[in-house]
């Protein structure tokens, strides 16, 4: 059996939301259903429990589920949700949150990060982005690209249809520029008309980026959505 998941990412970065779906015969879910179940208890409780002890750590399955017909981890995802964090704090990162956190230690603008970031939003191609893949499209609906400060920690929230390979970690690059003064608004606007990827700026570190949620539609749209979602898009 294979397993595909919503999203693929570089080494090191995490997810809190991954989705994935397998195809299972049903002769074989006798053996995933909870023996004990209750009203209201998840159907595949006893399956998820035992996951847990096989899996190693830093890896677990939140729940199981049964899919609906023509449910498609990947392609039936209307758009995922990114989160990357950086710390700004003299220290560094808290240990707790070492694997997590990226250290910054040059100070950050982040009035002028999420007014330049507003540039890139919609439907673009982000080819100055992306580590480039044979056969492959760059262009893609950038849906929010937002930065906060709580303190020493920043965080950006990205969301989008889809991303291509290391668009997010791209993106958060860029921006982390324009937040140093190396870079205006304008230069970071300027990467769409780009045909390849840019060496202008490097890609943030991977251990600050997780995948946090994927969106799918209703279950009756789920067959459309796969079909808009393979289409080939270009310019």
């Amino acid at each position: 059996m294979r397993l595909f998941a919503a999203g693929r990412t570089d080494t090191g970065v995490h997810a809190t939301g991954q989705v994935a779906h397998v195809d299972v015969p049903e002769s074989a879910l006798q053996y995933a259903y909870s023996r004990t179940r209750r009203g209201g208890e998840p159907e595949f409780l006893a399956l998820t429990r035992r996951l847990a002890r096989f899996l190693p750590a830093d890896v677990r399955v939140l729940r199981v589920d049964r899919a609906a017909p023509g449910f498609d981890a990947r392609f039936s995802a209307l758009r995922r949700h990114y989160a990357y964090r950086l710390s700004t704090a003299p220290y560094g990162v808290a240990p707790q949150q070492a694997r997590y956190v990226t250290a910054w230690s040059r100070p950050l603008d982040v009035e002028a990060m999420a007014a330049a970031s507003r540039s890139l939003l919609g439907l673009h191609d982000f080819a100055a982005f992306c580590r480039h893949r044979e056969g492959a499209t760059t262009i893609r609906d950038l849906q929010r690209l937002d930065w906060v400060r709580d303190g020493d920690l920043v965080t950006a929230q990205v969301s989008a249809d889809a991303f291509c390979w290391s668009m997010v970690r791209s993106l958060v690059g860029a921006v982390l520029a324009v937040g140093e003064h190396r870079r205006d608004a304008a230069w970071l606007a300027g990467l769409l008309s780009a045909s390849r990827r840019s060496s202008d700026f490097t890609a943030a570190p991977a251990r600050g980026l997780t995948l946090v949620g994927v969106d799918y539609p209703p279950d009756d749209q789920l067959a459309a959505r796969t079909v808009i979602t393979r289409d080939l898009r270009t310019r």
